[in-house]
């Protein structure tokens, strides 16, 4: 006897998930994780500034992209949360008046946990490729590192990966320095 398929999670699953939880959907699984402690909240608070200025707001840069918080992304049947996520203004001209967006950013930023990490690399990086995000990049506060990649035809490559308390710049926000030191809790 067959075991019969397991079943897919649905939207309204996402949604009895209690508040305090990060829910996805990821290859009709639902994950749940607890929101992030401090030092990830504070790294990927501080992060979202360093680019939000110049690139959301254009105070200080060139301007031209929209820069949101944890967008709930619907890409077909899964349901991803990044922790930041950037679009060009010309794909992204005015924010949709929606709860979740079904346009894939052109850049996605992940802070890396130990609970999350796994699925982040593995689960969700190829979704990310699939949707065709140009840009990810992945920060790990324990290690004060930032791995940046990015899609060419044949999938995700490295750019680089730093550490410590450089000052980097990195596609495609290459048109201001991030300091790495600078995203310590303090």
């Amino acid at each position: 006897m067959t075991n019969p398929a397991p079943r897919r999670a649905t939207y309204s699953d996402l949604l009895s998930v209690p508040s305090h939880l990060v829910a996805e959907i990821i290859g009709g699984e639902l994950h749940t994780q607890p929101r992030p402690g401090g030092p990830h909240v504070a790294a990927a608070s501080i992060l979202g500034m360093v680019v939000g200025n110049p690139f959301h707001r254009g105070s200080g840069g060139p301007g031209g992209w929209v820069i949101l918080d944890e967008p709930e992304q619907h890409l077909n049947a899964d349901v991803l949360v990044p922790d930041l996520a950037g679009w060009r203004r010309e794909r992204m001209p005015a924010i949709p008046d929606a709860a979740a967006f079904e346009l894939a950013p052109d850049w996605i930023r992940e802070v890396l946990s130990p609970s999350t990490e796994a699925i982040d690399r593995s689960e969700k990086l190829p979704i990310y490729a699939r949707e065709k995000v140009e840009h990810v990049w992945l920060l790990n506060p324990r290690l004060h590192m930032l791995e940046a990649i990015a899609l060419d035809a044949s999938g995700y490559r490295v750019l680089g990966a730093w550490h410590g308390e450089h000052a980097v710049r990195v596609p495609p926000f290459d048109a201001v320095e991030v300091e790495l030191g600078g995203l310590k809790a303090r």
